[in-house]
């Protein structure tokens, strides 16, 4: 476990569009390019091991694109690495925080000034969703899952405990990258929750002027 305290100011970025990295969770990342190669190394020599996950956005009227304000950290908990010289790592989720300014010129990666007030809950304790019916929503699940083409392991997701149950599913599910966000920014985790099932439902609608699938 990492301590408030122990929470660096300064972080390096990884840009990647669609990437979904919540507290407690775990993701697996491919890593190749040069940069990037670059970046993984200058972690693996830090006491922390920390990763900023940020998803980019589409300015409008533009074509650049600019960081969300808000990402995830994760420590690297494992790599390898392959004979070409890529690696494999898994990223497990510490805080989310609030990037404050990007820092360039000083890596070929982009680095980020990130501020972790507000956000105190991810290094406590597993939450916990007092409102969760969990029959209720297996059976929306079902349906999505079916719709989608997916397929998963039932008994662990019916016996996985409510947080891991929600977050991977955030995780993992192929939502749009701003829905992504709004999963990542949910504050509480009947907030997630409630705003996976409205995805969910969404995407059983297929549209917003289509009656709910029956």
């Amino acid at each position: 476990m990492i301590a408030p305290a122990d929470l660096p100011q300064t972080i390096p970025i990884f840009p990647l569009p669609g990437a979904l990295l919540l507290p407690r969770a775990r993701l697996p990342l491919h890593i190749f390019e040069p940069r990037y190669l670059a970046m993984l190394d200058d972690a693996l020599k830090t006491p922390h091991r920390l990763i900023g996950m940020v998803q980019p956005r589409q300015i409008p009227g533009s074509a650049q694109k600019k960081l969300h304000s808000i990402g995830c950290a994760g420590r690297i908990s494992a790599f390898s690495e392959t004979e070409d010289g890529r690696y494999m790592i898994t990223l497990h989720g510490v805080s989310r925080f609030r990037l404050l300014r990007e820092v360039t010129g000083f890596a070929p990666y982009s680095q980020g000034d990130v501020q972790w007030d507000g956000f105190e809950r991810d290094l406590g304790q597993v939450e916990h969703d007092a409102g969760f019916e969990r029959a209720c929503f297996m059976s929306l699940l079902g349906r999505y899952f079916d719709e989608m083409g997916l397929s998963t392991d039932w008994d662990n997701l019916k016996d996985a405990e409510d947080e891991l149950l929600i977050n991977s599913l955030s995780m993992l599910c192929p939502f749009q990258p701003e829905d992504k966000q709004a999963l990542l920014e949910a504050p509480t985790l009947t907030t997630r929750r409630e705003t996976l099932v409205a995805l969910i439902e969404f995407a059983l609608r297929g549209g917003p002027d289509e009656e709910m699938m029956q």
